[in-house]
């Protein structure tokens, strides 16, 4: 079995944690929020949220240069406080949401994988989960 290197990333979304967990899996919201970055989208994504269901997201370049698929199946799932799930490569990737009352900590630890530096792995998922505290904080001001 292959190990993998554990990376830990986090964000304090000022946010409830009830509309966090709705925007961090609504397929709708993960559509607008799943990109590292400005010139990146999420046409596709579907999500059955519950232990043994799967999730999928397509992540695109805007021109059309690169574009890959995201996916795996929920091992745990715990409303409003954990995800665990493995990802079609067989890494893990855990997430923990902790009610800070008009705040949600969100703390996310993944295997990286090995055709990537690890820190630019690091910079890319935390620049996501940067991208959906953005918009879990300006969309809940509405």
């Amino acid at each position: 079995m292959q190990t993998f290197e554990n990376v830990t990333i986090q964000a304090t979304v000022q946010a409830p944690i009830e509309k966090v967990w709705h925007y961090w899996n609504e397929p709708a919201h993960i559509k607008k929020w799943n990109t590292a970055s400005d010139d990146w989208h999420t046409p596709f994504s579907e999500n059955d949220l519950r232990v043994g269901g799967k999730f999928a997201s397509r992540m695109e370049a805007k021109d059309g240069s690169f574009g890959f698929d995201f996916g795996g199946i929920y091992d745990e799932v715990n409303t409003n406080e954990y995800i665990a799930y493995t990802l079609g490569d067989g890494r893990k990737v855990t997430i923990t949401f902790k009610d800070l009352g008009d705040a949600t900590e969100i703390v996310e630890t993944f295997d990286a994988e090995t055709q990537n530096p690890v820190e630019f792995q690091q910079q890319g998922w935390q620049a996501i989960l940067n991208n959906f505290k953005k918009y879990a904080e300006e969309t809940s001001r509405f």
